[in-house]
């Protein structure tokens, strides 16, 4: 459980700022394509089996992030590397690909408040170490912006991924990565109709984007089919 924690700091902070860099479409759909190595990981260490048409949805997965990252020159900005800030929210992907396949070994064991309590101490400690390093300010921070951090640790954090993780004694590895999918959806749209922030996805966001979705959503029905089998 503490390698987990510091996996799910590493996952933040290369996630968090990627977002500083890219747009939040071409971030969010990065960050969940970890379908792509749960996958093949779970059917090693876990013995969930990867079918044909798994691999065949993971390539064409693989395909589009080439073409979202490579591609995604448009999003307008000052100071930005759209480039640099994809390949951050793909590695933060990765992080959180393994983090989802700790959590499914893990929570075979362990209850999800222990499990929880442990595994997010630690990662609170390793991102307050990765600030102390980078010299960022822990002080000084507005009103406003403190609320939006209490939301999302309260919201996003505490409720939504300690479901995520009571889920993970449940269901397999693999079919639980495909469940994030609903976020690139949501944030972007948000991402679109929210007035400050106002991101219009690129064409090559929307092309490798949909790339992706598309051959992840060919490991999700075939996990589900495996699933209403095996509980047959």
């Amino acid at each position: 459980m503490i390698v987990i924690g510091i996996i799910l700091a590493i996952h933040f902070s290369l996630w968090i700022s990627s977002l500083k860099l890219t747009s939040i479409a071409s971030s969010v759909i990065l960050v969940t394509a970890h379908p792509i190595l749960v996958g093949p990981l779970s059917h090693v260490f876990l013995k969930e089996h990867l079918s044909k048409r798994n691999t065949i949805g993971i390539i064409i997965s693989l395909v589009g992030i080439i073409i979202l990252v490579y591609g995604n020159y448009g999003f307008a900005g000052s100071g930005i590397d759209p480039f640099l800030g994809n390949i951050l929210a793909f590695l933060g992907g990765i992080a959180a690909g393994l983090y989802i396949l700790g959590g499914r070994i893990m929570r075979k064991q362990v209850s999800t408040v222990t499990y929880a309590l442990i595994v997010y101490f630690i990662g609170t400690l390793i991102l307050l170490v990765f600030v102390l390093i980078d010299g960022s300010p822990l002080l000084g921070i507005s009103q406003n912006h403190l609320i939006l951090i209490f939301l999302m640790a309260l919201i996003a954090g505490i409720f939504g991924h300690t479901l995520y993780n009571w889920s993970l004694a449940h269901l397999r590895a693999s079919f639980a990565s495909v469940a994030l999918l609903g976020e690139p959806l949501s944030s972007s749209f948000l991402a679109y109709i929210i007035p400050w922030i106002h991101q219009i996805p690129t064409p090559y966001t929307l092309l490798g984007g949909g790339i992706i979705l598309s051959g992840i959503y060919l490991t999700a029905e075939q996990k589900k089919k495996q699933i209403m089998l095996t509980e047959k």
